[in-house]
């Protein structure tokens, strides 16, 4: 890894400079925004293959008599549910029920879990792990492996057909990895991704990433699909609904007010924050995450005012123009004592300007995952 400034690289940097990508900083990275252009890249991702760098996001390796138990008693998913050689969706909260990080959780074994948290807070994740292990599992240990891993992500109805044509495998159940040799390298393939598409991520080992992603990138390229930035992924995310963490995530913002109550084993005797989420469910939540689809003309942001009736009803998380329905969309957390249901009509203060919505249960697009 090399440091520009104050921001780091990932070990395909350079790659993406050759093409001609621009970049912007992202959770201390510098990171790949865009190759073709943002819409041209998420219409590749929705219709045939895109290819995308997230190697920098955060990993973690937690082993030792008991890890499986031990990380069990700290995320709020239930691990117990998987089993060997599958991954698992689940949630690092604070005491106070708010969210530290989303993360997937990988089961190598009973005692070897290995974690993907997001860039920015995996020092914090790893930090609170190995505080909980030194306090009460002193034979578990949890290593930050931020720079162990490439993350290359395969999105589309194409992928598939990509990863078979460089000899990787793909018969896989959807969250479900496998560890495979490809030309003598070590690569971890999984069937996750967060596009809302059908996918693979595939984790070779940092320093040997470039010759897997030269040879996925010709594939991609040959069946014209496109080398992905963060333009699109956020573009695809956003349409799919998915939460982004500082966005729909975080300390001040807990998982039933995300939707993403799912994501907690509520049957489980222990997990970070379970008294206050518990709480939480009982009382019900004040505020909920919705999409909202402009009828209007205007592009929403995060950090905008909704209103109904003249009142302010809730607040933007996300906002951005969706390629697949042509027209701007939004994720928002909107005030539930408004009253308000799937269909409403809304308003976004866009600079000043009040943007007519359609209010939406998210995702605002098929999820195509499997």
């Amino acid at each position: 890894m090399t440091d520009t400034g104050d921001l780091y690289e990932g070990p395909l940097h350079s790659r993406h400079v050759e093409v001609g990508a621009t970049f912007a900083p992202f959770g201390g990275w510098s990171m790949p925004v865009q190759y073709s252009g943002t819409v041209a890249e998420h219409h590749a991702t929705r219709t045939t293959v895109g290819l995308f760098d997230v190697s920098h996001l955060g990993k973690a390796l937690v082993t030792g008599p008991g890890a499986a138990g031990f990380v069990n008693t700290c995320l709020t998913n239930d691990l117990d549910r998987t089993s060997a050689g599958s991954a698992q969706y689940t949630l690092c909260c604070g005491e106070s029920g708010g969210v530290v990080d989303d993360l997937i959780a990988y089961r190598v074994s009973d005692e070897e879990i290995f974690l993907i948290p997001n860039a920015a807070n995996t020092a914090e994740v790893v930090r609170r792990m190995q505080a909980a292990a030194a306090e009460r599992a002193p034979g578990v240990s949890v290593t930050d492996e931020h720079r162990s891993r490439a993350v290359i992500a395969v999105q589309g109805p194409l992928a598939g057909e990509v990863l078979t044509a460089v000899g990787l495998p793909i018969d896989l159940d959807y969250m479900a990895f496998i560890d495979a040799d490809w030309s003598g390298v070590p690569v971890r393939v999984c069937r996750t991704g967060y596009t809302g598409e059908y996918g693979f991520e595939v984790l070779p080992a940092w320093d040997q990433a470039g010759p897997v992603w030269d040879a996925l990138a010709e594939q991609v390229l040959a069946r014209q699909g496109a080398l992905c930035g963060l333009g699109a992924r956020d573009s695809l995310r956003t349409e799919a609904g998915y939460p982004l963490h500082g966005n729909e995530l975080s300390l001040d913002l807990s998982p039933l007010e995300a939707r993403c109550a799912w994501a907690i084993g509520w049957d489980k005797p222990s997990f970070w924050g379970r008294d206050e989420l518990l709480r939480q469910k009982e009382a019900g939540p004040a505020r909920r995450l919705y999409a909202l689809e402009v009828t209007g003309r205007g592009i929403p942001r995060a950090g905008q005012t909704v209103r109904s009736g003249g009142r302010d009803v809730g607040v933007t998380s996300s906002g951005t123009f969706s390629p697949t329905l042509k027209t701007g969309i939004a994720l928002a957390f909107i005030e539930l004592d408004a009253g308000l249901k799937k269909g409403d009509e809304v308003v976004v203060d866009v600079r000043g300007r009040e943007v007519p919505c359609r209010l939406a249960v998210p995702p605002l697009v098929e999820i195509r995952t499997r």
